[in-house]
């Protein structure tokens, strides 16, 4: 599992050109499923995420996390996380989940991110979809599991 996580000002998805999720100051996670991936490893980076140290205190040290700002979460899945880029010039989906793992286990994101007592918006699984955003920062981290 791949999270792609940036610090916002703003952020929104629209599909069809329609808005279907946005949230204020917060994070934006792109989330990528690979076929290794369980429960039990999403229960685990939903935590690491609401719990990730991004946002400034008082002396402008990252030792605040979204719930400490009264923040909110936008989540997208993103297939193309999975990706194997490491050689050639077409990257390689080998290590992608199935559709259907997929997107039980993103919706299952989504879920445990929820138990945490955040605000989340999200996008539409494997839509193609449109994502604007005000990086605050800029911040973005690469969290793997």
């Amino acid at each position: 599992m791949k999270v792609l996580m940036q610090r916002v000002g703003e952020a929104r998805v629209d599909v069809g050109g329609r808005t279907v999720g946005e949230i204020n100051s917060g994070l934006l996670l792109l989330i990528g499923i690979e076929k290794h991936d369980d429960d039990a490893l999403v229960e685990r980076m939903a935590e690491r995420i609401v719990g990730y140290r991004v946002f400034a205190d008082e002396q402008g040290k990252m030792n605040r996390d979204v719930r400490d700002v009264g923040g909110e979460l936008l989540a997208i899945s993103q297939f193309t996380l999975a990706a194997d880029t490491r050689k050639g010039r077409r990257p390689s989906f080998s290590d992608a989940a199935d559709p259907v793992l997929g997107r039980r286990l993103y919706e299952y994101c989504v879920t445990q991110l929820r138990t945490h007592d955040v605000p989340v918006a999200t996008g539409i699984f494997a839509a193609d979809m449109s994502v604007s955003l005000v990086n605050d920062g800029p911040v973005t981290f690469m969290l793997e599991m």
